[in-house]
C-alpha cells in the first residue's frame, strides 16, 4: 500500500500529540486589556506557587490569581496604598505566601494566597544599612531570610532574618563587580547562590547568599548570550535546571545553563503570537513551561522552550 495514503492520519496525529509545532508558536497566549476581573493593563510582575497559580501585578496595582491556562480565579487585591506607585515585583515564599515589593512604599508585603496581609518588613525610607529606598525585588528562601534589592539612591542587596531584622546588604551604582545599575529581579537558584538581573549593566550576576561574588555574564548587545536589559530571570526545577531571561530591550526569552551559557532565545518585537512588546516578568511552572509577562501588549504567553 503506498506510503501517500497515511500521510493525513500522520499529520492528524501530530497535531493531536503537540507535534510538528514550530518552536516559534506559543501554547497558549492570554489576556485582554482591561480593569475588569481578569484582565490586564500593562501586566509588571509574575509569581507561581507551588499548585500552579499565578500571581499577577498589573499597572492599576491589582494583584490578580489566575490558573497556569490563564482562567481568572476571582481573587484580587491592592496594597494599603498605591497613590505614589505600584508594586514591581512578586515571589512566593516556601510556606506558599506571596512576597511583594511594594516598590514605592520601601517595603515588603507578604500575603496569604487569598489575600490577607500577613506581615511587612521594612517602610523606613533612607539610604542607611537597614533602610530601604525603591525596592524592585524580594525573595524569601527556605530557612526564612529576606533579600531585597534597590535601585536608585541605593544600588544594592539587603539581607533581612525570618524576624525581619537587618543582617547585612551589599552593592553599589557602577559597572564593576559587584555593582549594579538598576537590579530589575533576583532568582535563588538551585545551587542555592542568588542569580541578579542587572538590567542597565546588560548582564546577569551571581552571589552566594552572604553577597560573596561568584560569577557574571553577559555584554550589550542582540546576539547569542548577549543581553539587552535583562528584566526579569527565573529557573526550571529538576536535575538539569535551566534558567530563563527575560530581555526588556530585546524583546524576548533567552534560556542559559548555570554557568552562563546561552541554549537559544525565543520572541522578538512585535504584536502577534509568538511576539513580544517590552515584556517585563517571567515565571516557570511546575511542568518546566514557561510563562512570559508581555506587557506592552497586555498579555501572557506560554512556551515550552
Amino acid at each position: 500500500m503506498p506510503l501517500t495514503k497515511y500521510i493525513p492520519a500522520i499529520f492528524l496525529c501530530m497535531a493531536a500529540l503537540g507535534c510538528g509545532r514550530s518552536p516559534e508558536v506559543p501554547e497558549l497566549v492570554w489576556g485582554k486589556r482591561g480593569i475588569q476581573g481578569g484582565e490586564l493593563v500593562k501586566p509588571r510582575a509574575i509569581a507561581i506557587d507551588q499548585q500552579d497559580r499565578l500571581y499577577l501585578v498589573d499597572w492599576t496595582a491589582r494583584i490578580q490569581v489566575f490558573d497556569r491556562d490563564g482562567k481568572f480565579l476571582g481573587k484580587s487585591w491592592t496594597p494599603p496604598d498605591y497613590r505614589n506607585g505600584r508594586p514591581s515585583g512578586l515571589s512566593v515564599d516556601a510556606a506558599g505566601n506571596l512576597v511583594v515589593s511594594d516598590s514605592h512604599y520601601n517595603c515588603v508585603r507578604v500575603y496569604s494566597p487569598d489575600g490577607d496581609l500577613l506581615r511587612t518588613i521594612g517602610g523606613k525610607p533612607g539610604t542607611e544599612p537597614g533602610q530601604l529606598s525603591y525596592i524592585s525585588d524580594a525573595l524569601c528562601d527556605s530557612p526564612g531570610n529576606f533579600y531585597i534589592s534597590e535601585f536608585g539612591e541605593n544600588q544594592r542587596i539587603s539581607k533581612f532574618d525570618s524576624d525581619g531584622n537587618f543582617v547585612k546588604c551589599w552593592g553599589s551604582p557602577g559597572s564593576e563587580i559587584g555593582q549594579f545599575a538598576r537590579i530589575r529581579a533576583m532568582a535563588l537558584g538551585p545551587d542555592g547562590n542568588l542569580y541578579v538581573a542587572d538590567a542597565c549593566n546588560h548582564r546577569i550576576q551571581v552571589f552566594t547568599t552572604e553577597g560573596a561574588f561568584v560569577r557574571s555574564w553577559g555584554t550589550p548587545g542582540d546576539g547569542l548570550g548577549q543581553l539587552s536589559y535583562p528584566y526579569d530571570l527565573a529557573f526550571s526545577s529538576g536535575p538539569d535546571s535551566k534558567l530563563y531571561v527575560v530581555e526588556y530591550g530585546n524583546h524576548r526569552v533567552q534560556k542559559f545553563n548555570l554557568r552562563g551559557e546561552s541554549l537559544g532565545t525565543w520572541g522578538g518585537p512585535g504584536r502577534q503570537p509568538g511576539r513580544l512588546n517590552s515584556p517585563w516578568a517571567i515565571g516557570v511552572d511546575s511542568r518546566g513551561r514557561v510563562h512570559v509577562v508581555d506587557s506592552e501588549n497586555d498579555r501572557v504567553q506560554r512556551i515550552d522552550f
